[in-house]
């Protein structure tokens, strides 16, 4: 059993102190010598001196794990986990606020408060995701602690992206990518998650040549030094490449080697259901689309999407089911499951719920309903026009110019061209002053 000996020379050595600079001025070098092997009991009033020289509680030192306030967050962050499973975010919120983290070690903060960022996120609060995940990396970065920097960066990169900090994105993830391959970490898991969530933004920022030279990189690096879960990471992130690369066939084929990866075992988490969902989609876009196989990877992702994923991979779950329904034929159910999904999304602009519309439109137009087709599309893009340009966004503008398209609206159609063009980075070459002058030349 872990004794007192045991938890004060292992915080010792986790600060980086010798025996002689935890003594100070209040004790002897010999005095911790004994403590750490056995021989002397301290009392309270030392352990608490000691307590605070490293950065842990008095509680913790006499008692580990077992103290009251450690057992009881845990315990709490337990059950918060458990709310976060059955899709209560909110109330795993309110849990974890009520906790008091003055009184536990510094390493089950850190815990409590990454799952609190997880929670705020979960709600769509990704300002105070951000305004926790911060500092909470500033600490681990000073304190040299590079893996545990890894994994606060890789949700604080994907918090920044969600909420369109592409800029702050890049920055912070190569910053600690640059101090993990220093201190010779580079192709472990937290390294290669890290580098395949940047790469992404990099996606989303529009570098995509760029991207696409990474992730070719980090495929090297991932087979040649990665764990299957960290392998599985990059071919994930790397088939996301691909996919905006247009190049669907290897993207196809980069998932369905992340699928073998990541199946091989490891905690449940939501990247196995998140990439079904995402070979779901392929497979509907391929030529020929084959939505049988897109429903049975949406229906094997759907049980553990409910449990460990958020409102909005719930939503996407439904557009995508929707969609497959609609090429099978079955427009009840697709008409069904694109409802859900935009009762999910509600009201909020959101390219998601852009792209919930697009798929009602479909639906509408598969019914017969022209005046609800064309009312869907509108609507779609009314929200786009509220969002931030990414390269998702002119998809989207692209997507609905092959509507207006079909339903013979060539203005429309222009205008949601033109949009896409520009969100994709493509500015007219001529001013409009210029074209002005000739016409009347």
């Amino acid at each position: 059993m872990t004794t007192i000996a045991d938890r004060v020379r292992e915080a010792r050595l986790a600060a980086g102190l010798s025996q002689t600079a935890l003594a100070g001025s209040a004790f002897s070098p010999s005095y911790i010598s004994l403590i750490e092997a056995g021989h002397r009991e301290p009392t309270d009033a030392a352990l608490a001196v000691l307590a605070g020289r490293l950065g842990t509680t008095l509680e913790y030192l006499r008692h580990g794990e077992d103290g009251p306030n450690e057992a009881r967050t845990r315990l709490e962050i337990d059950y918060a986990r458990l709310d976060m499973s059955q899709g209560d975010a909110p109330a795993a919120l309110r849990r974890l606020q009520s906790l008091d983290l003055d009184v536990i070690t510094p390493a089950l903060r850190v815990v409590a408060l990454t799952a609190m960022a997880r929670a705020h996120e979960s709600v769509g609060e990704l300002e105070e995701a951000v305004a926790i995940l911060e500092p909470l990396l500033a600490d681990a970065r000073e304190r040299g602690n590079h893996l545990e920097a890894a994994s606060l960066a890789t949700a604080l990169v994907g918090s920044y992206m969600d909420a369109g900090d592409l800029h702050r994105s890049v920055e912070v993830g190569e910053r600690v990518l640059a101090e993990l391959e220093q201190a010779e970490l580079a192709g472990v898991d937290e390294h290669l998650r890290l580098a395949s969530t940047v790469l992404w933004s990099y996606v989303e920022r529009g570098d995509l040549l760029y991207a696409t030279h990474r992730a070719a990189e980090l495929i090297r690096l991932a087979e040649s030094l990665g764990t299957p879960r960290g392998r599985g990471s990059v071919y994930w992130n790397a088939a996301l490449v691909a996919e905006q690369r247009r190049d669907y066939e290897l993207a196809q084929r980069y998932t369905e080697r992340a699928l073998a990866l990541l199946a091989e075992g490891g905690e449940p988490d939501r990247d196995l259901p998140r990439l079904r969902l995402n070979y779901a989609w392929l497979l509907l876009r391929s030529e020929p689309a084959e939505p049988r196989e897109a429903l049975e990877q949406i229906e094997r992702a759907a049980p553990d999407l409910a449990l460990l994923g958020s409102e909005l991979d719930l939503a996407r779950l439904d557009v995508e089911r929707s969609r497959a329904h609609l090429l099978l034929g079955d427009l009840k159910a697709a008409d069904s499951f694109v409802t859900a999904a935009l009762e999910r999304l509600g009201e909020p602009p959101r390219l998601e719920t852009a792209v919930a519309q697009l798929s009602l439109g479909d639906v509408r137009h598969a019914q017969g309903d022209a005046d609800g087709a064309t009312r869907a599309y509108q609507w779609a893009a009314d929200m786009l026009g509220m969002m931030s340009a990414s390269r998702q966004s002119a998809a989207a503008w692209r997507d609905l110019g092959d509507r207006f398209v079909r339903q013979g609206d060539t203005a429309a159609a222009a205008q949601a061209f033109d949009r896409a063009l520009r969100e994709a980075g493509f500015r007219p070459s001529v001013p409009l002053s210029s074209w002005e002058t000739w016409s009347l030349t």
